[in-house]
Formats: structure tokens, sequence, C-alpha cells
């Protein structure tokens, strides 16, 4: 196990550490990130697991989405405990990224839009700048014009 990449792991569903893995220092101050990552990819690979409905778009999208959503939740854990500043940025990049495809998939299929909602990392927004009704992301211009030509 201990030469399988730590993503590969996971994957795989093997875990992140091994059960005979010592504790040291660094394991304990990595647990919250280790325990929400693998949290994180229970919930993406349970989402992903779907019952075929014979569309292959709706099939695509009701797997993706999860997917998505646990790139989102990883990003998240990096934003929380992680150190490296280029990382940080590139997890942020991850989280806004991800969104807009989930919100794409869902326009593409004609499916509702996910209520707006602040991070879980940045406490609640002012009232009046969040409605379900806005989308509070840039769309890519090609959305803005398909969507304006229903």
């Amino acid at each position: 196990m201990a030469a399988v990449p730590v993503v590969a792991a996971m994957a795989l569903g093997l875990g992140v550490l091994p059960a005979h893995a010592a504790d040291t220092s660094q394991t304990n101050a990595e647990a919250p990130f280790l325990a929400e990552n693998d949290e994180a990819m229970t919930r993406m690979m349970d989402a992903m697991t779907i019952k075929p409905s014979g569309d292959v778009d709706h099939d695509f999208v009701a797997m993706m989405l999860p997917h998505h959503q646990g790139a989102i939740d990883m990003a998240q854990a990096e934003l929380r405990y992680g150190h490296n500043e280029q990382l940080r940025r590139i997890a942020q990049e991850i989280v806004v990224e991800q969104q807009q495809e989930i919100i794409a998939m869902r326009l593409a299929l004609g499916q509702p839009l996910p209520p707006s909602a602040p991070a879980p990392d940045q406490g609640q927004a002012p009232a009046s700048t969040v409605s379900p009704t806005t989308m509070t992301m840039p769309m890519p211009s090609s959305m803005r014009m398909q969507q304006e030509s229903k």
C-alpha cells in the first residue's frame, strides 16, 4: 500500500492510511484534512453509481455532477487546511470552475439550477446579494447566447 499514491488509493477505495500506520504528529495534524477528503471521496463515489436511464446525456450528467461536487469538496478541504499559496489559488480556481461546469451541465439538460449559497468557509452572505434566481458567477458568452435564444 505504501507504494500506491494517495489519490490512486483513495480512488480505488483503499483509504489513505494503512491500518498499521503509526500515529505520528504529522498524521495527527493532517487527520481532519484526510477525514474530510475520505468523506468527500466516499460521497462522490457512492453518488456516481447510478442506474442507467437509457438517456446517455442524462446519465453522463448524473455521474459528472457528483464528480464535480467531489472536486469542490476536496478543494475546500485544501483551502481549510493547506498552507501552500499556489495550491490554495488552484483550489479556489477548482471551486469556481467546477461550479460553473455544474451549472452548464444542468442548463444543457434544462434542469433547475441549485440555489445560490455561500461556500461553507465563507459564512453567510448578506441577504440582499443572494437570491435563488440570480447567478453570482460569470457565465461564458456561448452559454449566455444559448440561453438567450431559448
